[in-house]
């Protein structure tokens, strides 16, 4: 027999559960994306999610902020990150760690990995000290490796997203290799990955016996959030009248606080049931969003009661208005937007006009199919004006650094072999400003172009892992497309065999 919990709420998930589940479904509305295997690469992309949630992640359907502010570092030699200091600042500024409580699917994760049935480690004065750790991974991996790299060397480095972050491993890399159609990826795979997968493995051992131990110690952005703590407008909110000091509050707590609402405090809204005095509620200014359980006096005043069913209705008044949208969201990603730039394609296609010896496609011994893209100096590449001679097309991206790393080699092949043709396209996950980009930079054998309606990249079957490089001989026929880094030694062995065919 199933016990019935007082009012009835028996093995109801809790009201902060529903909101995570929410969220992390939301900010992973393309469904598609885990069948297919590909990243979302749409307009919603240049916006930011409150939360930790991995760009590469198939279902992301935003960036991530603590990415974003890495990467805006990284480039700030030629651009103000002024958007993502921004959208920090607003999130901030509203939410602070209410973020981390409530709308952080990795906080979840670890909540679920908590609930294991083991021997769990209580809060004490060694992870207290412990939570200022994240202050120093903020300060030299998310702010002190980007900057370095990306004014000493113009190559965007996410020192936390590439060396550390436990959520980019799971939902991006693991996410991603996982789908059958990335195979061909893992052979890719080095010592940096292998490191990641054992770091991922261990934060989340740890949140097996400690809760939370990745948002407590390492996260910086919780660090961020937490400088917030007292301008927040959402948040716990403790009734100083009602407040007996009791302590029962921070006692009760499973974060290092030292007081409700302090940088510490993710606003879980947990300590409501524990204080004896209901002097804490959760509240976005005057208004009381979570108000602690009522005594049994108030809770029989006739008052009361018209006011917690004028709550309801408008706590289910908002629940259905947000299921309305996450399912149009859904509707709209994987169904009509696929749809509209299927056909779409379909439509803007370009031929040839030309008899062609080998099967349309982008695999080796297929031909190309022709198209048109306008390069960064303004001039149209025209694919099919290339014929008689080979041609190389290098697929890259300002924030990725091996791209960036490899692009003096396409320089150095142009000047020496200027009768080949050498295209370097970028990603249609654009970042910043291309052509700002390529005025600080010293590439100048070769010509760019920007992918930005992503009509190039699914004829020359691009990836999400780059770089990417394909050659094609004089007939415009593939005799080479993978992703991957590669030297000038094999870029020259590459051109060769091209010319040989």
């Amino acid at each position: 027999m199933v016990k019935i919990r007082e009012r009835g709420t028996a093995r109801r998930p809790a009201k902060r559960r529903l909101v995570q589940l929410y969220c992390a479904l939301l900010y992973n509305a393309n469904l598609k994306g885990f069948v297919s295997g590909k990243i979302y690469t749409g307009p919603a992309k240049a916006a930011c999610v409150p939360g930790l949630n991995c760009y590469s992640c198939p279902g992301a359907i935003a960036a991530c902020p603590l990415g974003a502010l890495q990467n805006a570092l990284a480039s700030s030699g030629t651009r103000a990150g002024t958007y993502v200091l921004g959208i920090l600042m607003l999130y901030g500024l509203i939410l602070g760690r209410t973020i981390c409580g409530w709308l952080c699917p990795f906080g979840m994760i670890q909540e679920l990995l908590h609930k294991i049935p083991t021997p769990k480690i209580g809060k004490s004065s060694v992870t207290r000290i412990l939570s200022y750790l994240k202050y120093a991974i903020l300060a030299i991996f998310s702010v002190a490796i980007p900057l370095w790299y990306g004014l000493r060397y113009d190559t965007a480095v996410p020192g936390f997203c590439k060396y550390i972050c436990p959520a980019g491993t799971f939902e991006g890399a693991v996410a991603l290799l996982g789908n059958p159609r990335n195979s061909s990826y893992l052979p890719m795979l080095g010592i940096l990955f292998t490191r990641k997968i054992v770091i991922m493995l261990v934060i989340a051992l740890a949140c097996i016996f400690c809760y939370r131990s990745f948002c407590r110690f390492l996260c910086p952005l919780g660090a961020i959030y937490s400088f917030f703590c007292r301008f927040a407008v959402i948040g716990v909110k403790v009734d100083e009248r009602a407040c007996t000091r009791c302590g029962a509050c921070v006692r009760s707590c499973k974060t290092d606080i030292r007081h409700v609402g302090d940088r510490e405090c993710i606003h879980c809204g947990e300590c409501m049931d524990k204080c004896p005095a209901n002097a804490i509620s959760i509240k976005a200014g005057n208004i009381t969003l979570k108000a602690p359980k009522p005594s049994a006096d108030l809770s029989a005043d006739p008052v009361f009661e018209e006011s917690e069913k004028k709550r309801g209705q408008t706590g289910r008044t908002v629940w259905a208005l947000l299921i309305v949208m996450l399912c149009g969201v859904l509707v709209y990603l994987n169904i009509i937007e696929p749809a509209r730039n299927k056909a779409s394609s379909a439509d803007t296609a370009p031929g040839t006009g030309i008899e062609e010896s080998a099967p349309t496609g982008s695999g080796v011994g297929q031909q190309l199919q022709d198209f048109t893209i306008r390069t960064t100096d303004g001039e149209e590449f025209h694919l099919e004006a290339e014929r008689g001679h080979a041609v190389i097309i290098n697929l890259w991206a300002t924030w990725c650094a091996p791209c960036v790393k490899e692009l003096p080699y396409f320089d150095r092949l142009q000047e020496e072999h200027p009768e080949v043709t050498i295209l370097a396209i970028h990603s249609p996950e654009i970042t910043e400003d291309v052509s700002a980009y390529l005025q600080n930079a010293s590439w100048d054998n070769l010509r760019f172009a920007a992918d930005e309606n992503g009509e190039v990249w699914p004829l020359v079957n691009g990836g999400d892992v780059l770089p990417q490089t394909i050659v094609l001989d004089a007939e415009g026929e593939v005799t080479y497309n993978m992703a991957g880094s590669v030297t000038y030694e094999k870029l020259e062995h590459l051109l060769s065999e091209a010319e040989k065919g």
